[in-house]
């Protein structure tokens, strides 16, 4: 019996924190592949610290005089996505970093796979959905999230000037009977302009969108509130602390409630399954919450290497399903091809969609009219019924 009366903690990150930067320029130039040629091969990689960032990796296109000139763009994708972030830092500006490019062509080794429709490498995804929420997300990371894409919103816009692109949001969510119902703590960092903004000038700034954000009656004189609690927080970004693609894998899907293959997503197009088959999972996962065949799922996916069948499929309802687990893993290979081809093809991934992915999570967005986030459709719940 799974404990019903608990807290559990999610931890977001904002756009501006050093490892989010550099995911979104690893997404950036994957979309500008991607708009070259839908079947573009890319595994960026992103490393940023003070003044200057290296850009490196494999890419490939059909055309290899393309390639040469399209090498060339890297080094205004790299602004332009620090200047959309807001970096005008002294030691960290979109006009005066120094960008390293180190990208070469694909591995033909690895080519040799893809081409004929097999995973780009071996590995295990997962995904995951719980009707805690509207987005069928966990409360806790939904919720980490919602906090620091408000903040970016009303910094962005001028509302409020004295926010920075750097910071990290924490909830601790307090669980009654299996039900999210109020925050026990809420911890927020953020960059910000003065040296002598203490941490209660800060709190007065957030607080109310914080507020804004929370379900009503989350917030009660019992939450404890953590506003940056080490005090200074003006020197931030990349300047700060070192970033690096891929290393908020845990913020980009679940929070920690749910497991996590191997592998991060930015970066990687989409033959890569570390990337599309965990997307896949989530479809998966979601559509069999939303269709009410369980509270909670879990699916699990594992590949190898220049293989397109997926070598097992696994679920997990952790009780709550209305038909046995093993019906579920039936049905949901029978409504969606899993192969790698599959999945870019029944999802759509081949287009120019994945620098949005790159900060505040990958999962619980609503489905867009240009085919982003299209794995977050539930347009599947019919075909699993009928399956069963």
């Amino acid at each position: 019996m799974a404990r019903q009366n608990f807290i559990f903690t999610s931890e977001s990150v904002s756009e501006g924190h050093p490892d989010k930067v550099c995911d979104r320029i690893s997404d950036a130039i994957l979309d500008a592949f991607l708009t070259e040629e839908p079947n573009a091969r890319v595994a960026c990689e992103t490393f940023a610290t003070t003044n200057r960032v290296v850009v490196g990796g494999e890419v490939g296109l059909s055309d290899p005089d393309k390639l040469d000139l399209f090498m060339e763009r890297v080094d205004g994708i790299v602004r332009d996505c620090v200047k959309d972030i807001g970096y005008e830092q002294k030691k960290f500006h979109w006009e005066t970093l120094k960008v390293h490019n180190y990208l070469h062509k694909q591995s033909a080794h690895i080519a040799q796979g893809v081409d004929k429709d097999g995973a780009g490498d071996q590995g295990i995804m997962f995904g995951y959905a719980t009707d805690e929420t509207e987005a069928l997300m966990p409360a806790p990371i939904q919720y980490a999230h919602a906090i620091l894409r408000r903040l970016a919103e009303v910094r962005k816009s001028g509302v409020e000037p004295e926010l920075r692109p750097d910071a990290k949001s924490q909830l601790s969510v307090r669980y009654e009977n299996g039900v999210p119902v109020g925050v026990s703590s809420i911890v927020l960092s953020t960059q910000h302009a003065h040296k002598k903004q203490t941490s209660a000038d800060i709190r007065a700034i957030v607080e109310p969108y914080i507020r804004e954000v929370l379900p009503e009656g989350w917030i009660t004189a019992e939450t404890e509130w953590w506003v940056n609690p080490t005090g200074t927080f003006v020197i931030g970004g990349p300047d700060g602390d070192a970033g690096l693609t891929g290393r908020k894998i845990i913020v980009d899907t679940y929070g920690g409630a749910a497991p996590h293959g191997g592998g991060a997503f930015s970066g990687k197009d989409p033959t890569k399954v570390d990337r599309s088959a965990a997307y896949a999972a989530r479809y998966l996962a979601k559509n069999v919450v939303a269709a009410g065949l369980a509270k909670r799922c879990v699916i699990q996916v594992s590949y190898a290497i220049g293989v397109a069948k997926p070598l097992s499929i696994y679920v997990d309802t952790f009780g709550t399903g209305t038909v046995p687990d093993a019906e579920i893993e039936r049905v949901v290979a029978q409504c969606m091809d899993l192969t790698p081809k599959g999945i870019r093809t029944h999802l759509d991934l081949c287009r120019p969609i994945y620098a949005r992915t790159a900060a505040y999570g990958h999962f619980g967005r609503p489905p867009e009219a240009d085919g982003g986030f299209s794995w977050e459709k539930t347009d599947l719940i019919e075909a699993l019924r009928k399956a069963l």
